[in-house]
């Protein structure tokens, strides 16, 4: 028979697969001694066996829990649904991967009247026994039952309203006692029958909603957010309880062992006397910093600091813990790697390298390269930011810049696509509006808030706890003090202070020296690959070499001719009838080209640049409103209606698959000499001036040799005549860019007439699978859902399909010429996923957006030390 439970004695930390993220750590902590209550894991794999069975708990399963039950009673020295000392315990979820508020958990399981009276009789504790009571049956009813909790926050409400409290500690035993009858009430309304009594009962309907709970939206959501597998499962963890509500010497908190906002080395966390875990997370009452505890219970703050340092210590990591005090008593809930900003992350790393507790290599390996992404992006300027005035102040909670319109919901966030998200507090049902957020902002909670932690996760700015702003949802505004901000209206937040301010305000470049290029240094001198951008521009170009950049991988010529003082006589060229006319269009052209490239030469300097040439199909740069065709029509003394019809003609039915590439100079040989001449011309004039260049021409979208054959030819005699004339001459290579299925089949006959070839990932997947890119975000959704294609194949390279086609390539090519540049040009360039797939097929160079060029160094670094491990 296949064993399903465990108890933590029998866990290591080694079994995060089996037994999930938090119950492995469980077990760990439990192996070292720590102070951690008993109880017992059931594992990912049942989780996965109970949708396997049709999403029913089996015998064997609860004879398995029955058992484990029993021992757990002996370790504890109490009995489950005992009327004398009773056993409650805690049920959580607990993932492989951390998804931190994505499932559920139900504390206090255990309690029905009988139960209630004895611990109450037991305690001496009237007050404890009826708020434990209380929170059971909301939260069984909210997680298990799915009765809306806001039915029972009414109550609380309620009953606080009419007695004059302002918080839930100021309510009395009776009242308390009061609020289980009422639950009761509405949980009979809701259900139809009453809550159950039996806790065997409780327990196996909680592990059932903890495994549903697996594939609840929100989870879903998270994982496709997080690249998360969805067939991983869940683990759940039984354990005994322990109170943090039980008076002024006990309490709950949650803390970092290094700050998660920046990376300083400093015990960093929240918490609440009197109160049970959720109180500190959900933001319902203001914790207090970690620091106070040591006026409150100096003891349990000094074991606190060692079982800090010694976690730390032990993973070799920033961790996040949850712990409980019973009575004076310290118990840990929880340790598991803590979720951090970019710019913590960083830190965190290069000071562990620094400590003596990591390699350079599993510093490097410690960093979530999307991550590296979030420092890249503006901070307010001072400037700016001095003139503006705060209209309210909160907890810097994740740290950045934000300007957006105000929303309150999720719904709004995404039907506007974007904005600040506004909200009383954060629940894990608003994650979709988290995530197309520009920064969010709440009125409740701490720095170890659900809004706090997900946002860090998610690189967002964020501003919780701002207790001094009001939010009517219903006539959606929000009120701080005399200042009323509609829905829609502007504000900023600066994650870093916690200030908020009205309207937008500039931004300027994040700094990038000190921690980050130490670290970026350590992961440049592990990785093998080169890294590229795509550049189109001076500007572009500028912002690539800044990051770190080793060249240009992609020059996208196309995006030239749309300044105005291009694209008319682009236009005149395309409707040319005569190649006179046609290359008399050219010639208006061609200085204006060679400066676009004069530019981006003197930027990149001796760093190699590939310049494509011209690609898309010409209609689009034909103009399509009346007034603009009459325009080109004067200036070139057509007649309008002539013009109307020539525009019309050039309309392409399937452009993806049409006159576009080197189509285009099949037939106008002319263009590609243009811009041949200006490329090179450029080249020369910029090596005059005492700069080293290194020019790259690739000609696109070839799928049959001769194809590049005529073409070459052509832009070879152009560069020739060019010499001639110019009595000069400079190296150059001439490339192509596989993009087409059939140049991956041919690239032997390819590879003869190229110095290079450039993958073109994007078009190679459309073609490949017949996706359109710009459709498939109809159906790539629920392919993903239902489990047909792991991930949009235009995010992550699919290695299948598109990557046995590029390996293929890779090998016939190498075979007609061995020293044949390799390189990558698709927005796959820049995902770590992809990355590690083009190391592991021995290309030369990734090439990506500038913003994306640090994300692939260090993702280049990871994939050369993971193959290193293979």
């Amino acid at each position: 028979m296949s064993k399903f439970v465990y108890a933590f004695e029998e866990g290591s930390k080694e079994l995060k697969n089996l037994l999930g993220g938090k119950g492995a750590n469980l077990s760990e902590m439990t192996k070292i001694g720590l102070p951690v209550p008993p109880g017992f894991t059931l594992s990912t794999e049942a989780c996965n066996e109970y949708y396997n069975k049709g999403k029913i708990l089996w015998d064997d399963l609860k004879r398995e829990i029955e058992d484990n039950m029993k021992k757990l009673e002996s370790k504890a020295g109490k009995k489950f649904g005992s009327e004398k000392n009773p056993l409650l315990v805690s049920v959580r979820s607990g993932a492989a991967i951390s998804m931190p508020g994505m499932m559920d958990t139900v504390l206090n399981l255990g309690l029905n009247d009988t139960t209630a009276e004895a611990i109450a009789k037991e305690t001496g504790n009237e007050r404890f026994t009826w708020d434990s009571y209380r929170r059971f049956i909301q939260m069984f009813s909210d997680v298990v039952m799915e009765i809306p909790k806001y039915k029972f926050e009414i109550a609380i409400d309620e009953l606080k309203e009419s007695k004059g409290y302002n918080l839930d500690v100021d309510m009395t035993a009776q009242d308390l006692k009061d609020l289980v009858s009422r639950f009761k009430s509405i949980y009979i309304k809701e259900i139809g029958k009453d809550f159950p009594e039996d806790p065997f009962e409780q327990l196996l309907q909680t592990i059932l909603a903890v495994f549903d709970s697996w594939n609840n939206p929100r989870a879903i959501v998270y994982r496709e957010l997080n690249d998360i597998p969805g067939d991983i499962g869940t683990g759940v963890n039984v354990q005994s309880m322990v109170f943090g509500n039980m008076g002024e010497n006990s309490g709950t908190g949650v803390a970092f062992t290094r700050d998660p906002a920046t990376g300083e080395n400093s015990v960093y966390g929240e918490y609440l006397m009197n109160a049970q875990g959720e109180d500190v997370v959900a933001g319902i009452r203001t914790p207090h910093k970690i620091e106070r505890l040591k006026d409150d219970l100096p003891e349990v703050y000094e074991e606190f600091l060692r079982i800090c340092s010694l976690l730390e210590d032990h993973y070799k990591n920033m961790q996040d813990i949850e712990f409980t005090i019973e009575k004076g008593k310290l118990y840990i809930l929880q340790t598991r790697n803590g979720k951090r900003t970019s710019s913590a992350a960083v830190q965190i790393a290069v000071d562990m390298v620094d400590e003596g507790l990591l390699t350079k290599e599993e510093a490097v390996l410690r960093v979530d390269p999307q991550s590296i992404s979030q420092m890249l992006h503006k901070a307010f300027c001072e400037e700016s930011l001095a003139n503006a005035k705060p209209i309210a102040e909160g907890l810097p909670a994740s740290p950045g810049a934000a300007s957006g319109k105000v929303f309150f919901n999720s719904e709004s966030i995404k039907l506007n696509k974007g904005g600040i998200l506004v909200r009383l507090e954060t629940s894990p049902e608003d994650i979709e509006g988290m995530h197309g957020s520009e920064g969010i902002l709440t009125v409740r909670g701490g720095m170890t808030s659900h809004a706090a932690v997900v946002a860090r996760g998610m690189g967002k700015c964020c501003v919780s706890g701002c207790s001094n702003i009001k939010i009517n949802e219903e006539k959606k505004e929000m009120i701080v003090g005399d200042v009323v901000i509609k829905e829609g209206e502007y504000i900023s937040l600066d994650g870093t202070t916690g200030k908020v301010y009205l309207g937008s305000i500039e931004k300027e470049e994040a700094s990038l020296g000190g921690s980050f290029k130490k670290f970026m240094e350590w992961a440049d001198d592990i990785r093998v690959m080169g890294v590229r951008a795509n550049a189109d521009t001076p500007e572009d170009s500028e912002v690539a070499v800044k990051f770190g950049a080793e060249g240009i991988g992609l020059c996208r010529t196309e995006h030239m001719f749309f300044e105005e003082k291009k694209i008319w006589p682009m236009r005149e060229m395309i409707v040319a009838k005569t190649t006179y006319e046609r290359e008399r269009a050219l010639d208006k052209l061609l200085p204006l080209q060679k400066e676009d490239f004069v530019g981006i030469f003197r930027v990149m300097g001796s760093k190699p640049v590939t310049v494509r040439l011209l690609d898309p199909p010409l209609h689009e740069f034909l103009p399509s409103k009346a007034e603009e065709i009459k325009r080109l029509a004067d200036d070139m003394n057509l007649d309008f209606d002539e013009l109307k019809q020539r525009v019309s003609s050039l309309h392409e039915f399937n452009p993806m698959l049409g006159h576009r590439g080197c189509r285009l100079a099949v037939t106008y040989p002319e263009i590609y000499e243009m811009q041949a001449k200006a490329i090179i011309g450029a080249a020369i004039k910029v090596r005059d001036e005492g700069i080293k260049v290194d020019p790259e021409i690739m000609i696109p979208l070839v799928g049959e040799v001769n194809e590049l054959k005529y073409v070459k030819s052509k832009v070879v005699a152009a560069i020739e005549k060019l010499f001639e004339e110019l009595g000069e001459t400079i190296e150059y290579k001439l490339g192509t860019m596989i993009e087409v299925p059939r140049a991956c089949l041919t690239s032997d006959e390819i590879a003869g007439e190229a110095d290079f070839f450039s993958f073109g990932t994007n078009d190679l997947t459309q073609i490949t699978f017949g996706f359109s890119r710009d459709d498939s975000p109809k159906f790539l959704g629920e392919y993903k859902s239902k489990e047909i294609l792991p991930r949009d194949p235009f995010e992550s390279v699919d290695t299948k399909g598109v990557g046995k086609l590029i390996k293929m390539s890779i090998e016939l090519g190498q075979s007609v010429k061995k020293d044949i540049k390799l390189g990558v040009c698709g927005e796959h360039g820049g995902d770590p996923k992809s990355i590690e797939f083009f190391h592991s097929v021995g290309l030369n160079y990734v090439s990506c957006s500038p913003y994306r060029v640090p994300v692939a160094r260090l993702a280049a670094a990871q994939a050369e030390l993971k193959s290193r491990k293979k």
